[in-house]
This record gives C-alpha cells, sequence and structure tokens, in this order.
C-alpha cells in the first residue's frame, strides 16, 4: 500500500475515533490492499464504493466488505458521494443525522486516468434526507413489493433532478393492480414496450431505466406492473375525481395520479415538470412528497405535501399530464 494511502486511512481512524464518526465512507478508482484497508479502518464501520463496475463485482465478494452497489457515471466526485451516501441511507446502513468520514480522489491529475484516494472530508448527514429509506417506504400499506417500489421512486428522484438532455421532464408512473389501473387508460401514442420480452421491460435493468427516462419525456402515464416490468407508456388516466382533494396549484398529472389510486390498489408516482418534485400517492392521497436533489450534499426533508399550500376540491379534466 502506498505510503499516502495509509496514511489517509490512519488519520481517518483517529479522525473517526475523536468524532465518534457513524461510518467511514471510501471511494476508490483503482483496487486497494483490502485485508490492509480492513485492519487499518473499523470493518463495522466501514462503508465502499466503487466507481467501476468490474471492481465492484469482484469486491461484492468479499464478506469482510460492505459494498455499496451504484452506477456513478461521469458525474463529479461530490455528486458520486451524494449518490453514495443516498444509497447508505436507503439500504439503513446509515441514520439521518450520522458523522461520516470519506476517502476519495480529489484532485484529478491526468482525465480517464484511475487515481488513488488523495482526500479526506467530514461530513454531517441533516437531520433529514432527500431519498426515502426501506423504512419510510414500509409505512405504505401497499400490494407492491418494496423493491419495486423503491426502484420507481428512484427512478422518479433521478428524473426529476436531472431531467433529460438538460431539460426539465415531468411523467407519471402507476404502478400495481394493472389489469383495473388498465381499464382506466386509453392510448395517446404507440405502446414503446409492445413486443419486447418482461426481461427486456425490467426498470431494475440499468439498460432499461435509461431508456424509460427518454420514453418519460412523452406525453402520458408508464405503467408498471407489481413486478417491476413496464407494462405501457404515453397512456391517459380517465379515472373519475370525485371526492379528491389535493394542494392548490398541483395540474392534471397530479389529479390523475390520486384519481387512480383512489380507484384502485395502485400506487402513483408523479413528477412535477417544473420543480422536480416528486409526490407519492395512496387512495387519492399524497402521502410522501420529495424535494429534487438540486446541488450536492444539500440535505432537506421530504414533507406531507398538506403543508404546501391551500387544497383544493375542484379538478381540472384528469389525464396523463
Amino acid at each position: 500500500m502506498a505510503q499516502q494511502t495509509f496514511a489517509l486511512l490512519t488519520a481517518a481512524r483517529h479522525v473517526s475515533e475523536s468524532i465518534s464518526a457513524d461510518a467511514v465512507l471510501i471511494l476508490t478508482e483503482t483496487n486497494m490492499d483490502w485485508d490492509d484497508v480492513v485492519d487499518a479502518l473499523p470493518a463495522d464501520k466501514l462503508l465502499v464504493v466503487a466507481q467501476n463496475k468490474e471492481l465492484t463485482q469482484k469486491l461484492l465478494h468479499r464478506k469482510d466488505l460492505t459494498v455499496l452497489d451504484i452506477d456513478p457515471g461521469p458525474a463529479p466526485i461530490q455528486e458520486q458521494m451524494s449518490l453514495a451516501l443516498l444509497e447508505a441511507v436507503a439500504q439503513d446502513k446509515l441514520r439521518s443525522g450520522a458523522h461520516v468520514i470519506a476517502l476519495y480522489n480529489g484532485i484529478g491529475v491526468e482525465e480517464d486516468r484511475p487515481e488513488p484516494i488523495d482526500t479526506m472530508s467530514i461530513i454531517h448527514l441533516g437531520e433529514h434526507l432527500e431519498r426515502l429509506s426501506a423504512q419510510d417506504l414500509r409505512k405504505l400499506d401497499t400490494q407492491v413489493p418494496l423493491e419495486t417500489l423503491r426502484a420507481v421512486v428512484d427512478l422518479a428522484t433521478e428524473i426529476g433532478r436531472e431531467g433529460r438532455e438538460g431539460k426539465p421532464v415531468g411523467t407519471m408512473f402507476v404502478v400495481g393492480d394493472t389489469k383495473k389501473v388498465l381499464t382506466m387508460c386509453r392510448p395517446l401514442n404507440f405502446n414503446p414496450f409492445r413486443g419486447y420480452s418482461a426481461k427486456e421491460r425490467d426498470l431494475r435493468d440499468p439498460r432499461v431505466r435509461e431508456q424509460i427516462k427518454d420514453i418519460a419525456q412523452l406525453e402520458g402515464a408508464l405503467i408498471i406492473q407489481r413486478d417491476g416490468v413496464a407494462e405501457a407508456a404515453c397512456m391517459y388516466i380517465d379515472a373519475p375525481a370525485e371526492g379528491i382533494t389535493i394542494s392548490k396549484g398541483l395540474g392534471t398529472r397530479h389529479w390523475a395520479a390520486a384519481a387512480v389510486t383512489k380507484k384502485t390498489k395502485a400506487i402513483a408516482v408523479a413528477v412535477s415538470q417544473s420543480s422536480g418534485i416528486v409526490r407519492i400517492f395512496q387512495n387519492g392521497e399524497v402521502v410522501l412528497h420529495i424535494p429534487p436533489l438540486a446541488r450536492p450534499m444539500i440535505w432537506s426533508h421530504f414533507h406531507m405535501d398538506a403543508a404546501d399550500g391551500e387544497a383544493t376540491s375542484n379538478p381540472p379534466q384528469v389525464g396523463g399530464e
């Protein structure tokens, strides 16, 4: 192990002990002597993120490491760190308010050339985090499996935060109770999922997720089965909106989300084009509200939508947009 790396690991251990840190996060571009790493750092607090898939797969075979399998892509290191911390929270590896020591390569010497870690930071996660944890989603009384619900919510928050090709995107996912939901829909365009196998429509596949981000730009809702397989897109939701009350200022996409979940057992996840905010609907109501992660390392509270503004019960025409 390089002297610089060993010195950083030693410093991280001392700082971790002095501030009673909850975790030590390593974001690495290169392979390391992991036996030495485990000896130098508290194994029960160690979280590891590899910045390429090949190294991640190798590390997943080690039982003494907690590896966070994320897809950092070509994003800046600060955003990669944000994704890693959010994933740790989603997997219940970190709690709100945690102190984390982060080790990473913060000084890029040559583009596209892997570099060893050279930087240490101390991060305090605010009292509330933007991404929902497993416990938050378990609170929803739903027949949709947790794995599917998390995958859809994560995809929706990515769309809300990133948009597509620099442009904001608004969309809606309707998850579960698919047969009944389809009786309340009509196509606005051709179905881009028709003719593909279930494997080719599974949104847990990173390639499918990227394709769905493109499809989300089209008008209408995306219908997702409870197993995470995309059933249809470009669907106009034609569900009756009697008895629906949502916050003033929300558009027809949100009315459609409320209406379809009022009449079925589905969960709807709506992304606001104007703000990137993700709202989760169940039984005709907004049950969770997730602001977009506008800048890395800025954490804010998700809250019940009723606090957003004056409620109204006069719906516009209900549709997919």
